[in-house]
C-alpha cells in the first residue's frame, strides 16, 4: 500500500492546541506560544503515525463564505465578532492571544517548506473536500476536529479516512465508511453522503444550522436507514401511500425551503479552486531554509517541537 496523503485542517488543529496546551508556555520575549507548540507537536505525531509522502495544511481563506450565508443567513452568525473592525465585516471572534500565533505557525511552515493549501472564498473544509475528491493515486487521511469532515470518507477511487480529533490527539479515532455507518447508523454503501444528510436534518448549533425542527440525530439516522437517502426521504414525505408517520411527514414538508437551501451549505465543496504554497504537496524531509527555521524556532522558543518534527521526518 502506498504512503498516504495527509490533509491537515489547520484552523481546527491550532484552535485545539490553543485550548489544550497551557498558556503558560511562552516565547523568550514573553509571548504565548502554546498553539504554536501544540500544532507543531501534533503535526509530528500524525506524521510519525501515518508515514505520509505528501502533506498539505489546509487553510480557511474565508471562514464564512458568502454563498453559504446567502442560502442560510444564520450560518456561523453567532461566531461573528460583536464589534467588527471598520471595513472588515463578518470577522470571526478569535482569542486575542491566538491570532499572532497563527502568524508564527505560518512563518514556520513557510521556512520549513511545508505546503499549505487554500481557495479564495472557501473554507478549509472545502479545500480538504476538494483535495480528497481529486486524489486518484494515494490513500488520503484527513486530520480534523470537525465532525463535518466525516462526509468525505470513501473507499473508491482511493481510500479516504478521517482522523477525528474530537477527544484530543491521544484519543483520536480513524473513521472510514464502515466506522461512520456503525457510529451514526447511516447506510454503509454511501456513508459519507449520508452523514452530510444526517447533519442537514439534525442541524448543527455550532455552525448556526437550525436543522429540521423536531428531527434529531436518532430520527434522522432512522429515516436514512429506512429510505436510503435524503432524496428518497423527501419523496416518501410527499407520497400519500408511503408508510412515513404523519408527524414526521409534516415536519419535513414544513422545512422544504430550509432543506433545499441547506444542501449546498452542509456539503463540502469538491471543486474549490485550490492552490498550494509550494510547487508540489511532497512532504519535505528537511527544512527548505534551515537557517530561517532555526532562527524562528529560537525566537518563538519551540526548538524542541521542531526537533520532534524532524525526528518524525527522519523516520520516513
Amino acid at each position: 500500500m502506498s504512503a498516504p496523503v495527509l490533509l491537515l485542517d489547520g484552523a481546527s488543529m491550532w484552535f485545539r492546541s490553543f485550548f489544550g496546551v497551557p498558556s503558560s508556555i511562552k516565547a523568550p520575549d514573553g509571548r504565548p506560544v502554546n498553539a504554536v507548540r501544540g500544532f507543531i507537536d501534533s503535526m509530528a505525531v500524525v506524521i510519525a503515525r501515518h508515514q505520509p509522502s505528501r502533506l498539505a495544511v489546509c487553510l480557511d481563506l474565508d471562514w464564512r463564505p458568502q454563498f453559504r450565508v446567502d442560502l442560510v443567513p444564520s450560518y456561523k452568525a453567532h461566531r461573528v465578532a460583536e464589534e467588527e473592525p471598520a471595513g472588515d465585516p463578518d470577522v470571526e471572534e478569535v482569542p486575542d492571544e491566538l491570532t499572532p500565533q497563527v502568524d508564527m505557525i505560518m512563518d514556520l511552515l513557510d521556512a520549513f517548506g511545508i505546503p499549505t493549501a487554500g481557495a479564495p472564498g472557501y473554507e478549509a473544509d472545502d479545500v480538504l473536500g476538494t483535495l480528497a475528491a481529486k486524489e486518484r493515486k494515494d490513500p488520503v487521511v484527513v486530520v480534523s476536529g470537525d465532525r463535518d469532515l466525516l462526509q468525505v470518507v470513501a473507499d473508491d477511487p482511493v481510500a479516504v479516512r478521517v482522523l477525528y480529533l474530537g477527544r484530543g490527539l491521544a484519543k483520536a479515532t480513524l473513521f472510514g465508511p464502515k466506522e461512520v455507518a456503525e457510529q451514526y447508523g447511516v447506510p454503509a454503501q454511501r456513508a459519507g453522503s449520508a452523514y452530510a444528510e444526517l447533519a442537514l436534518l439534525r442541524g448543527d448549533p455550532s455552525d448556526g444550522l437550525p436543522g429540521v425542527p423536531g428531527i434529531g440525530e436518532k430520527t434522522a439516522a432512522t429515516l436514512l436507514a429506512q429510505h436510503g437517502s435524503l432524496e428518497q426521504i423527501l419523496k416518501a414525505a410527499e407520497d400519500p401511500k408511503s408508510k412515513m408517520a404523519k408527524g414526521i411527514r409534516t415536519k419535513l414538508r414544513s422545512a422544504t425551503e430550509y432543506i433545499e437551501a441547506a444542501e449546498a451549505v452542509v456539503r463540502v465543496a469538491t471543486d474549490a479552486p485550490v492552490t498550494l504554497s509550494t510547487p508540489t504537496d511532497k512532504l519535505p524531509l528537511h527544512a527548505a531554509d534551515p537557517g530561517r527555521t532555526a532562527e524562528l524556532a529560537t525566537k518563538y522558543g519551540v526548538g524542541s517541537s521542531i526537533s520532534r518534527l524532524q525526528k518524525a521526518l527522519d523516520a520516513l
